[in-house]
């Protein structure tokens, strides 16, 4: 096996994508393989990916990283969940929290006994029922504490913000530290194998040449090695997800630092609001075909919370993926494989799925196409059932006011997505479809925030009185807001413990 053995692993781009790839594969590997990264000064990364879902910890935790070390470096903020205005209707607002709603109570989730009470006028708003969805609305923020179980303080779960080229720096000098060799250069030819078609090495401008066994694509939407050199097909789903550009500003921070990021839906797509310790990342996603570049920028401007810090970025994009990112000895990882519009922050955890499917895959000189399917159909799936979450934000939509809102309401959704409605709205269930990401609580505040109404609940929540069932509720609730008392500003915590040197 060890003459079978791959010895040179070479990524191509750096970036986010690159740099966590190269971190992660020196961190498990060591000095057993050579590892090298080919980057170009001259080409800019996206670099609007600064949210995340809380798994990005467990990134971190692998790889030893400190995380207050972490926040520090990258001026990071905490997440505790998103907030979506204006989605179901003009004025609405709802917060998708990460974690628990509630305590689940025998053998259903919390959800479902709200239900009930909700639907028979008896419930308070389903945000007060879990810490991840009440402490954000009051800025407050503390870290889980598992010693904490049974307690709404155990049940915290968070992710963050930062800013995606300091973390692609921290990333950068963590590899390097521990052997990953970085190659300054534009790559401007790709040689494939004569016999197989595989890649055999890369040609920098400079006339340098790189040979390698182990080829990863973190080269963005340019796709250089897996779409350009490879020629394999990308699958555009704008169809679906109309929203195809992206103009991006800084701007000064504001007070109170919220642990959240914000999405307000305007005429024909949305605004992001990424608070960072040393500024506020926002952006406009829109759709090209309802509105131009002008206007988007302006009404991107014209809601800006501080003072403009930089000239705008455009950034266009097709939704989408490639229909196989794993092909003979090149993986693409990143935008390279596909991308999603940063609405619900998965772009950063795509990454991270892809590096640990490929560590669990890791090839070898055989590169055995049993593997390489393996990956691609689930990668596959992955995307299919993010692509289904990040559909029904525009599809659940009562919003009649212009073209954009008309076309997302009513369009037609795959199946898959079409099915996940149909089931919540006739008894409030979802169940989670082939470990995909995201679970049903997730599901069913998005569902419930913008306007989807089930029609009944699980006939066992009547095994309970209606009693029993809102004394249950409103110790919850009780519960949830004593313990959002006592905890800290979301400021104050941060300048406690991870403040960055401005």
């Amino acid at each position: 096996m060890s003459e079978n053995k791959i010895q040179n692993i070479v990524i191509v781009g750096g970036g986010t994508a690159g740099w966590m790839a190269a971190a992660a594969f020196t961190s498990l590997l060591g000095r057993n393989y050579s590892i090298r990264l080919i980057e170009s000064d001259e080409i800019a990364t996206i670099g609007v990916g600064e949210a995340t879902i809380p798994l990005i910890k467990d990134f971190n935790a692998a790889l030893g990283i400190d995380e207050n070390e972490f926040l520090r470096a990258t001026q990071g903020t905490y997440k505790l969940g998103i907030e979506f205005v204006n989605w179901g209707q003009r004025g609405d607002s709802y917060i998708h929290g990460f974690g628990k709603i509630g305590r689940d109570l025998g053998p259903l989730p919390c959800y479902q006994y709200w239900l009930k009470m909700h639907q028979a006028g008896q419930a308070s708003d389903l945000e007060n029922y879990s810490i991840n969805t009440f402490a954000p609305r009051k800025s407050k923020f503390l870290s889980r504490k598992p010693e904490m179980d049974g307690s709404p303080l155990g049940d915290i779960n968070n992710a963050f913000h930062f800013d995606a080229g300091l973390y692609a720096q921290f990333l950068r000098r963590y590899a390097q530290e521990r052997g990953v060799e970085r190659l300054e250069g534009r790559i401007v030819q790709t040689k494939l194998r004569e016999n197989d078609g595989f890649v055999e090495s890369l040609t920098l401008a400079s006339g340098q040449t790189i040979a390698g066994d182990f080829f990863v694509d973190c080269s963005g939407m340019r796709a250089l090695l897996i779409g350009q050199a490879l020629g394999r097909e990308y699958e555009d789903w704008s169809h679906w997800l109309p929203c195809d550009r992206a103009v991006a500003v800084p701007c000064e921070s504001v007070t109170p630092l919220v642990p959240y990021t914000r999405a307000t839906a305007h005429s024909a797509g949305w605004q992001w609001r990424i608070p960072l310790q040393h500024r506020i990342g926002n952006g406009h996603v829109y759709s090209s075909r309802f509105m131009g570049q002008e206007e988007a920028t302006d009404i991107l401007l014209n809601n800006l919370d501080g003072k403009q810090l930089a000239e705008p970025r455009h950034i266009p994009f097709t939704p989408g993926r490639r229909k196989e990112t794993w092909y003979k000895n090149c993986v693409a990882v990143g935008l390279a494989s596909g991308f999603f519009e940063p609405i619900e922050s998965t772009n950063i955890h795509l990454v991270q799925t892809a590096i640990t499917r490929v560590i669990r895959m890791f090839p070898t000189m055989g590169f055995a196409q049993a593997n390489i399917d393996e990956y691609n159909t689930q990668t596959q799936t992955e995307y299919e059932r993010i692509r289904d979450f990040i559909i029904l934000h525009y599809k659940a939509t009562q919003r009649t006011d212009s073209a954009f809102w008309n076309h997302c309401r009513t369009m037609e959704i795959p199946a898959t997505l079409q099915h996940k409605i149909d089931l919540f709205s006739s008894n409030g269930r979802i169940f989670r479809d082939n470990d995909e990401l995201f679970g049903d609580v997730s599901w069913v505040q998005v569902m419930h925030g913008q306007g989807i109404r089930a029609k009944g609940y699980s006939p066992l929540v009547d095994l309970r009185s209606m009693t029993d069932i809102k004394k249950y509720l409103d110790d919850i609730e009780l519960v949830v807001k004593k313990c959002v008392d006592v905890m800290p500003t979301h400021a104050q915590y941060i300048a406690q413990h991870c403040a960055a040197s401005h």
